[in-house]
Formats: C-alpha cells, sequence, structure tokens
C-alpha cells in the first residue's frame, strides 16, 4: 500500500522543482519554456513514471541502457525519452532499435561512439537522433567526457560528418563538490561560445545540458537549457540490496 502515497508525493516534488525552475528562468531574464526538466528515473518502477507522466511530464531520462529497453515498452510512446549514461559500443544497436522514442543521448565523448550512432540510426531508418557531447569540465579522471580543448574537434564532426544525427549541444556532470560547480558550468558556456563560433551558429542552437537536484537552479542562472533531475523528484534511488 506504500506505493500509491510515494507517487504522489514524486507529483508534488515535480511541481515544486518546476516552480522552482521558472524562478531561476526569471532570475537570468529567460523564459521558463527555454529550460527543460529531464526527470531521472534510474531505479524507479514504470508505476511511479506513469504517476509523474499523468501530471503532465513528458521528459525523463535514464542511466543504464538494460533499464531503459525495459521501461519504455511498459509506458506512453510520446514520452521524450534522454540517455544521459556512458553508452557503450555493444549497446547502441539495442537502444536504438528497442526505444524508437529515444529522443536524445547525451553522452556522446568520441568520435567512434559518434560514427557508430550515425550508422546504426541509418541501418534502423529511424529519424536523426539529436545528440550532446559530453565535456570533462572537472578534469576528474573518473567522469567521462571530452577535455574542453577537443569539444570543438567532436561537436565539428557530428555536425559535418554525421548526417544522421542532430547536433543539439553539450553536456557535464559537475563535480559532486557544488561549491566548484560555478567554474564547471562557466567552462562548458566558454565551450559553448567556442563551438558556435567555429560551427557557425547561434547560442540557441547549441544546447548545454548541466545542473541536477543539488544545483539546477545555480546551472539555470548560469545558462542551463537541460537539467537532469533525478532524487529530488523520485526520492532516493533504491538499488538491490546485497546478499
Amino acid at each position: 500500500m506504500a506505493a500509491p502515497a510515494l507517487e504522489g508525493v514524486a507529483v508534488t516534488a515535480l511541481r515544486s522543482v518546476m516552480q522552482r525552475v521558472h524562478a531561476a528562468a526569471e532570475r537570468s531574464a529567460r523564459p521558463a519554456e527555454s529550460v527543460r526538466v529531464v526527470a531521472v528515473s534510474k531505479t524507479k518502477p514504470a508505476s511511479l513514471i506513469r504517476q509523474v507522466y499523468d501530471a503532465g511530464h513528458r521528459c525523463f531520462g535514464e542511466n543504464y541502457v538494460q533499464e531503459l529497453v525495459d521501461k519504455a515498452p511498459q509506458l506512453p510512446e510520446d514520452i521524450e525519452w534522454h540517455f544521459i549514461g556512458h553508452l557503450q559500443s555493444n549497446k547502441v544497436k539495442t537502444i536504438l532499435s528497442s526505444v524508437p522514442n529515444l529522443d536524445m543521448v547525451e553522452s556522446v565523448d568520441n568520435e567512434k561512439l559518434a560514427n557508430l550512432l550515425d550508422r546504426t540510426v541509418a541501418n534502423i531508418g529511424r529519424k536523426p537522433l539529436k545528440v550532446l557531447v559530453q565535456v570533462n569540465t572537472s578534469g576528474e579522471e573518473s567522469k567521462n567526457g571530452v577535455e574542453p580543448s577537443e569539444c570543438v574537434g567532436l561537436a565539428k564532426h557530428v555536425k559535418l560528418s554525421c548526417p544522421n544525427l542532430e547536433f543539439s549541444g553539450l553536456m557535464t556532470i559537475g563535480m559532486l563538490d557544488y561549491s566548484s560547480t560555478p567554474e564547471n558550468f562557466k567552462t562548458l558556456a566558454n565551450c559553448r561560445a567556442e563551438v558556435c563560433n567555429v560551427l557557425g551558429i547561434t547560442e540557441e542552437q547549441c544546447e548545454l545540458s548541466m545542473g541536477m537536484s543539488g544545483d539546477f537552479e545555480k546551472a539555470i542562472e548560469m545558462g542551463s537549457t537541460n537539467v537532469r533531475i533525478g532524487s529530488t523528484i523520485f526520492g532516493p534511488r533504491e538499488y538491490p540490496k546485497k546478499n
């Protein structure tokens, strides 16, 4: 009987998050609609995602391929799924063929992955896939992503050499020490300026995906157009207990 209560909490939390997003957008003199909220449902059941969907939300994110492949068929087809985790080459065909409503891969961090996504999209015959180039703005070895100095090269490769991909912008995962994230966010914003200059596109054509549950308001104030929010909406992640 506990599930319905938890589901009510998630919907209430979503509304609170959206209010905070709108306020942060106003502080940065941008319309609230310029910021997309990706509700990250890692480890959460499809039934809980459905409650948030029924409250009007349409954009959800997952970190693991198998989890997304399992959940997507149980949920409405008009959900816009974002894959935000590290995507292994051997999982590319699985995710693209199993999740036709996969809207974006936020974590493209090398040319090999971009080329494989491009070929697979063509082979399957699905519409072009939106992708973000992941940038390691913190310099941490544990984080994926290209170095800031390499983001222009990868963005250019996706834009010019991958006709079945739609270069949509840049993504970063800030440091867990939230006091240092403004520097990470500033680095990503600088990368966007360079990418836009080289590719001849406007900043509106180059999204910034930065900010999570602990720092999304600061990220929006610093230009984020896409925030990935999990635990603040869905509660703590629930991992299987080890015996």
